[in-house]
């Protein structure tokens, strides 16, 4: 059980977590902030959080467990906002998709206290943001991803087991450096690619078109493309370099492809579809897949 939670972000990611330790009993208080003022009174009049904060700062005044819901080229501002008030009892953790940037953040800013914060990525959210579509049930059965370093004090990553699991996660833990790496091929590239695929189609002269006679198969593949534009935007930005050596990976497996149409090779195609199609069946066939 936590005294009083400070939560700095109050949409979707954040205000479900507080809904989720409410209903847990983990907590007996939230403390709120954001941005956008009405935000924060929205989130109060839903009970998402008890009390209003005017700041950052204010929000985890008192607060024995801290979440960062802000976009994750957010990050250090927000800790420059609070550092004068965390102290060593403090459990501090993020939702960032991104990691290395974040710990990194973490470390100067915080310093002796960095070892308060552990870095988590919860696997779960909505094509649809801000606080009226907070959900209880957002992280109950899935995963979430600690990236704790050297620096982090072991018994504050056990706390952030602990309440994570109570909440119904499923919690790994890797380095920064290996999450960036493969939420990069299977996070951060699948949105890049309908990104870029509504953009081309959208942007040929009979693609209005195109789209009206599109059906599920291309409604399922493009959902991601209709995420919140800011914040993918700083992710993408954020793991550059990992998505960059995915560009190149993906570029060359289209231009194999696109030399097996070319030159007509049957064959090829089929051994290629064939493939990925195991893949991705095997892939669905590991723990939590439906």
């Amino acid at each position: 059980m936590f005294e009083q939670l400070g939560l700095i972000g109050c949409g979707l990611m954040g205000g479900s977590f507080a809904l989720a330790m409410k209903r847990a009993g983990l907590v007996k208080r939230v403390v709120g902030y954001s941005k956008s003022p009405s935000t924060t009174e929205r989130a109060r009049q839903m009970g998402v959080i008890d009390v209003e904060a005017p700041s950052a700062l204010l929000a985890v005044s008192g607060a024995d467990v801290v979440l960062l819901a802000v976009p994750v080229a957010a990050t250090e501002a927000t800790l420059k906002a609070i550092r004068h008030l965390v102290t060593h009892k403090m459990l501090i953790m993020d939702v960032g998709s991104t990691k290395r940037d974040v710990v990194d953040a973490a470390r100067r800013v915080l310093r002796e206290h960095a070892s308060s914060f552990v870095a988590c990525h919860p696997v779960a959210g909505k094509e649809v943001s801000g606080v009226d579509h907070a959900d209880a049930d957002l992280y109950h059965g899935k995963q979430v991803i600690l990236t704790p370093t050297e620096r982090t004090d072991a018994e504050k990553v056990q706390r952030a087991v602990h309440l994570w699991e109570a909440l119904g996660s499923h919690v790994q833990q890797m380095t920064p450096e290996a999450h960036d790496a493969a939420f990069a091929a299977v996070s951060h590239m699948p949105h890049l690619i309908a990104f870029a695929l509504m953009q081309s189609i959208s942007s040929q002269p009979h693609g209005k078109e195109f789209l009206s006679l599109a059906g599920p198969g291309f409604r399922d593949f493009t959902r991601i493309a209709a995420s919140d534009a800011k914040m993918w935007r700083d992710i993408l930005l954020a793991n550059k370099q990992e998505l960059l050596e995915q560009c190149s990976a993906f570029r060359r497996s289209l231009q194999a492809m696109e030399l097996m149409i070319e030159t007509g090779n049957g064959d090829g195609l089929e051994e290629v579809i064939d493939k990925a199609s195991q893949t991705r069946a095997n892939w669905r066939m590991g723990p939590g897949r439906k």
